[in-house]
């Protein structure tokens, strides 16, 4: 028998969101970021449904860039960090990719490499968040260094904001960084917006947008409210079914470490799902799950391939009952908090085990 446990990949969800983001960002392009195998969902399959509304894709690794070469992308892809090794070079010629630049060893490296091939370049400008990134006052040097040594095909501009919530001051102060330095940076493409600069800082938009969490249905602020009313929805349900009942007493424990002691005389249900799956074990008792359209809370400790819940006030509960973990009606951003993350992390870390599955 195959075990019950699910992510239900909706791909209408997925175009529609797409579609949002355009009509928000309808001046801009828009790189799909494809990153960590789509967040989760795997590349193959989130490509072939966004491919025709999508103007580029964005990926972290060579490997994940030659997966969509493969498949049959011919548009643009670009590595958000560029290339770890020199290495790659060959193959990222080889495969047509545009580079993110943002280390003066990446830089010395590609003048080294001599290729009479041209290349697309985006400078990584550090505008702030001082992670990645060649600091504002640098970027002409940076510039003509790459026009004097280089055969580019066109230099692009690139940052990354720290902070994008609806009120976020902190965006303007990072593009009043660039611009300081930066006067006549309109003369470069620039993609400076992340997923939250796209739904509450337009004038953050430019030439390309980069939307990562909101193509797949869940806010970049972590709080579902947020991004509501944009139509949004998730693209990804994590779904099991219950796979044994018990009955408890006053008393009784359920699972590992004795966490949770019931009160009273319930019903419980065992999930096919752990975190061996890549559901949280941090997670709170107060976190529920769905089951027939009632929310059922867990109890105790989460194990490595089980979750318990409380059925009590669900009589329709029985084994092969579905169970809806996170989804639709169980927002992923709601679980994360209570496991103290984002739905990112979720996301990014539900085990290869779990099949993903196309609705």
């Amino acid at each position: 028998m195959v075990r019950p446990i699910s992510a239900i990949i909706n791909t209408n969800a997925l175009k529609n969101n797409l579609k949002i983001i355009k009509n928000i960002a309808f001046k801009s392009k828009i790189w799909s970021v494809l990153k960590s195998d789509a967040y989760g969902h795997g590349i193959k399959n989130i490509y072939p449904f966004i491919n025709d509304n999508s103007d580029g894709f964005a990926v972290l690794t060579l490997d994940e860039a030659i997966l969509l070469r493969n498949s049959g992308c011919n548009k643009p892809i670009l590595l958000l960090e560029g290339f770890f090794n020199k290495k790659e070079l060959y193959l990222i010629y080889k495969y047509y990719l545009t580079i993110t630049l943002h280390s003066k060893w990446q830089l010395n490296a590609l003048i080294k490499y001599k290729s009479r091939y041209p290349i697309n370049i985006y400078i990584k400008i550090n505008s702030g968040m001082n992670r990645l990134g060649f600091p504002t006052n640098k970027i002409f040097k940076i510039i003509n260094i790459i026009k004097n040594n280089l055969n580019v095909f066109k230099i692009s501009l690139m940052t990354h904001f720290a902070e994008t919530t609806i009120n976020s001051n902190f965006i303007k102060k990072q593009i009043n960084n660039i611009k300081k330095y930066i006067n006549n940076y309109y003369y470069f493409s620039c993609s400076f917006a992340n997923s939250g600069a796209i739904l509450w800082h337009k004038y953050a938009h430019y030439d390309w947008v980069r939307t990562g969490i909101i193509l797949y249905g869940a806010s970049p602020t972590g709080i579902w409210k947020d991004i509501d009313k944009k139509k949004i929805k998730p693209v990804m349900t994590l779904k099991s079914k219950i796979i044994s009942i018990q009955k408890i007493y006053p008393g009784q424990i359920v699972g590992y470490n004795c966490r949770y002691s019931s009160n009273k005389k319930r019903k419980i249900g065992i999930v096919a799902c752990g975190y061996a799956d890549g559901y949280p074990k941090s997670i709170k008792n107060k976190t529920f799950v769905l089951v027939h359209g009632v929310k059922a809370r867990i109890l105790g400790d989460i194990s490595m391939d089980m979750i318990t819940i409380d059925l009590l006030n669900i009589p329709k509960a029985k084994i092969g009952s579905s169970v809806e973990l996170w989804g639709d009606n169980i927002k992923i951003d709601d679980v994360a908090k209570s496991a103290n993350t984002i739905g990112y992390e979720l996301m990014c870390s539900l085990s290869k085990r779990v099949p993903r599955i196309l609705k």
